[in-house]
């Protein structure tokens, strides 16, 4: 997920005070490599304590391994995390791969394999070419030959460490009908019957129109815009998600609190899933906010710091 510039109407929740404009430039944490400096710890909680926000992992444990990779769900299962956030683009074939950015040159040594392919964007190849990629080694030597995996294997991975998964639709427009592939996908692997859509799939975009398109093809899943739109326009957006997802440094408990009073689309309160808490000041905080989970490269860190 990257930052977007939002600006959002506060003014009938904090006493007639001016509209709060929030910042719109990209944390340079959310455009690099997680910080790996600290060692990871095993534990079995998947939230910080009873009532407590929802851990969900970044792109798998993004801190512990290369992020969107099958080791980084391995990762997050042996710490006991049970939501896993990743990112679906698609191929120039058609294929449904797991990847964060719209090229692949930050988190594969496809600079090397395909020199002359710049800008070496993820639908100007074919899955047999990014299936040649090394996916792990610029996160370190031991994961020297780790593939982008394939939003089947992704899936399938979770599934048999029966996790749930938070999925990003990740540059839709760059994709004419990708929200009808992932459907087919999920219905194929098995992921639209009723125990997953009832509690082991959210699907996500920072794409308004994308979740449009995935609430009409599949009512009954669950989605999430990501951004924090102005509470005047929070109505429009519950009739077809279930979840608001800010980026953690555009909130305030009173814009949870507007988000919470509404009820989404499967008539349920909006939940807030914020992103991207990786240290123990901002966990402390968000969770003060009430928000419902948070999304974060280093699971270890923040539940450490909600347990205190």
């Amino acid at each position: 997920m990257h930052v977007r510039t939002v600006a959002v109407a506060l003014t009938a929740l904090v006493g007639g005070a001016a509209p709060l404009t929030l910042p719109g430039a990209a944390h340079a944490a959310d455009r690099t490599a997680p910080d790996r400096t600290a060692p990871a710890r095993t534990a079995s909680a998947s939230v910080s304590g009873v009532g407590g926000p929802v851990m969900i992992a970044h792109r798998g444990a993004s801190g512990q391994a290369p992020e969107n990779t099958l080791a980084a769900v391995d990762a997050a299962k042996r710490m006991g995390v049970v939501w896993v956030e990743n990112d679906v683009q698609r191929t120039k074939d058609g294929e449904l791969v797991v990847v964060h950015d719209d090229n692949l040159a930050r988190t594969t040594n496809v600079e090397q394999v395909f020199p002359g392919r710049a800008p070496w964007k993820v639908k100007d190849f074919t899955a047999a070419e990014i299936r040649r990629l090394d996916a792990g080694s610029w996160f370190g030597p031991a994961h020297r030959g780790a593939r982008v995996p394939t939003l089947k294997q992704y899936v399938n991975r979770i599934e048999k460490h029966r996790q749930k998964l938070l999925m990003e639709i990740k540059n839709p427009a760059l994709y004419p009908g990708i929200e009808k592939d992932i459907v087919r996908v999920l219905r194929k692997e098995g992921w639209l019957d009723r125990s997953h859509v009832r509690s082991r799939l959210v699907v996500q975009s920072f794409s308004a129109p994308s979740l449009r398109a995935v609430h009409t093809l599949r009512p009954d899943v669950t989605t999430g815009f990501l951004g924090t739109p102005a509470v005047a326009d929070l109505p429009r957006y519950a009739a077809y998600t279930d979840q608001i997802n800010p980026q953690h440094g555009t909130i305030n408990a009173a814009y949870v609190a507007a988000v919470h009073r509404l009820k989404g689309a499967h008539g349920k309160r909006l939940r807030v899933n914020t992103w991207t808490v990786d240290d123990a000041v901002n966990a402390k905080k968000v969770r003060g906010y009430g928000v419902d989970g948070i999304i974060t490269n280093r699971p270890d860190v923040v539940r450490a710091a909600l347990r205190r």
